[in-house]
């Protein structure tokens, strides 16, 4: 039984360095996706005003070209009402100007709203462009830092899990199970805890459980907290043992 409890106590000392490895990354994947998404989101934006400018500038020239037409109808129209024959002809070259001095004045009010909304949108691509840069040069910032911290423990972290997978091979499957499940439903992960002063992860111990944990010839339980109490010496053992 000394040979499981002392399995089960390596299982968890290589579990917890797995843990204060990852606790090390932090929240920092999870931020540089959040990150990404905004560059992301900012590209998009940048895009669409970028398509909307040269949307802008197109009908601005056309706009133009049609006011520069329009105007040149107009004069052609008035040189021939000088030399009409009778009222229809007059009428109608009449209302020919009218419909292109019409045509004029709509253009020009558009070409009016057409500046404001370019100036609207220089504004907004500054501003978004701008985001875009401080965003990649956080993105930049944050990747490093992730990457560095995943270099100094990436070898250690490896070693570990393959003694992990080492240690579930030789352990019985039962307390494999049993093991890994009450992990799963431990808040800290901390499945197995080494007796300290006669309490287990800050709870008294019953002297009898104290002095059959020190037995170290059976499972104990402790009643409070569902957790496997070993002797404290387990635990150096799994120091000396797995020391990376």
């Amino acid at each position: 039984m000394q040979e499981v409890l002392q399995q089960l106590a390596n299982l968890q000392y290589i579990d917890s360095r797995i843990d204060e490895i990852r606790q090390l990354r932090g929240d920092l994947p999870e931020e540089i996706l959040d990150i990404e998404t905004n560059i992301n989101r900012y590209n998009a934006r940048i895009n669409q005003l970028e398509e909307e400018a040269d949307s802008l500038k197109s009908e601005k020239k056309k706009l133009e070209v049609g006011i520069e037409e329009s105007l040149d109808k107009t004069k052609k129209y008035e040189e021939q009402q000088l030399s009409v024959r009778n009222n229809r002809e007059y009428d109608a070259l009449t209302k020919e100007i009218e419909a292109q001095k019409t045509f004029v004045e709509n253009a020009e009010s558009r070409l009016e709203e057409i500046a404001k909304r370019q100036e609207e949108v220089e504004g907004e691509l500054e501003v978004n462009k701008e985001k875009l840069k401080e965003t990649e040069e956080l993105h930049a910032d944050k990747k490093k830092n992730l990457d560095k911290v995943v270099a100094s423990t990436k070898e250690e972290e490896e070693k570990l899990l393959e003694k992990r997978d080492e240690l579930e091979e030789e352990l019985d499957s039962r307390y494999v199970r049993s093991y890994n499940r009450l992990r799963d439903g431990l808040a800290n992960g901390m499945a197995v805890v080494a007796m300290d002063r006669g309490a287990a992860h800050g709870m008294a111990l019953p002297p009898q459980t104290q002095v059959e944990v020190r037995r170290k010839n059976k499972i104990i339980i402790d009643e409070n907290s569902g957790r496997i109490v070993v002797d404290p010496s387990f635990f150096e053992e799994a120091k000396k043992q797995l020391k990376v």
